[in-house]
């Protein structure tokens, strides 16, 4: 099972208990799941409606004779009536939850990929457990490049939309904490461009017919990552 399976399972029913794998290896299902449990509480929260008995008024001393009786109206099933509505506020998040890059413009293609890092705060956890070699070949497959471990302690390998494309989105352990590594076949640039934000700092640098997205936090120097990011990934043709 991999993460796009996993979402759509969890999405479709937050209680869902398949992929304890997959779940066990991916931080970024991990909070996934704890996001869509806990809107599923809040939305049974909210549909947990206290509706008083329907009291119909008293006849007594009405005159009936001149009273028409209407055909009785199908009731509505108010149950029914919930879970659509409960549907449509999941579809809404969902919407939202994965839209984010595919829905939004962006002015250049350094204000999407810090957009992008902005949006997958789960990838940026500190730890010590690597991914997978196999999980690394999912992510980074043969036909997109050749990379290994040597860049550094890669701890999150996901594949992100970015520029109307699927590319890896990496994290390796730095000093100052975790630092993002977006690979960018498909983005050819000139030069070096920067990338700045109020947290973090980083560069998008030309890679042969791509270039590489390197952002770390203010305190990070990149410079020993990008000479070993350079080193270790060789585009395929």
């Amino acid at each position: 099972m991999n993460c796009d399976d996993y979402k759509q399972a969890i999405g479709a029913d937050p209680r869902f208990d398949g992929g304890a794998g997959h779940l066990s290896d991916c931080q970024s299902c991990q909070e996934y799941r704890r996001e869509m449990q806990a809107l599923d509480l809040q939305i049974g929260r909210a549909l947990a409606l206290d509706v008083p008995e329907l009291v119909m008024p008293s006849l007594d001393g009405v005159d009936t004779g001149n009273v028409v009786a209407l055909e009785p109206r199908r009731r509505i099933a108010m149950k029914t009536w919930y879970s659509v509505a409960a549907t449509v506020v999941l579809a809404v998040f969902i919407g939202f939850r994965f839209g984010v890059d595919h829905g939004q413009q962006f002015d250049s293609l350094a204000e999407e990929v810090l957009a992008h890092t902005t949006h997958e705060p789960a990838a940026l956890q500190v730890t010590d457990k690597k991914v997978s070699d196999d999980k690394l070949r999912q992510v980074v497959p043969a036909n997109i490049a050749a990379m290994d471990h040597s860049a550094g302690l890669i701890t999150f390998a996901e594949t992100c939309p970015i520029g109307g494309h699927d590319v890896p989105h990496l994290v390796i352990q730095g000093e100052h904490g975790p630092i993002t590594i977006m690979l960018l076949p498909h983005e050819k640039i000139s030069e070096a461009i920067s990338l700045n934000d109020e947290n973090s700092h980083g560069v998008i640098l030309p890679v042969g017919d791509g270039s590489i997205a390197i952002i770390g936090s203010r305190e990070e120097k990149l410079e020993e990552v990008q000479k070993q990011l350079l080193q270790s990934v060789t585009w395929e043709t």
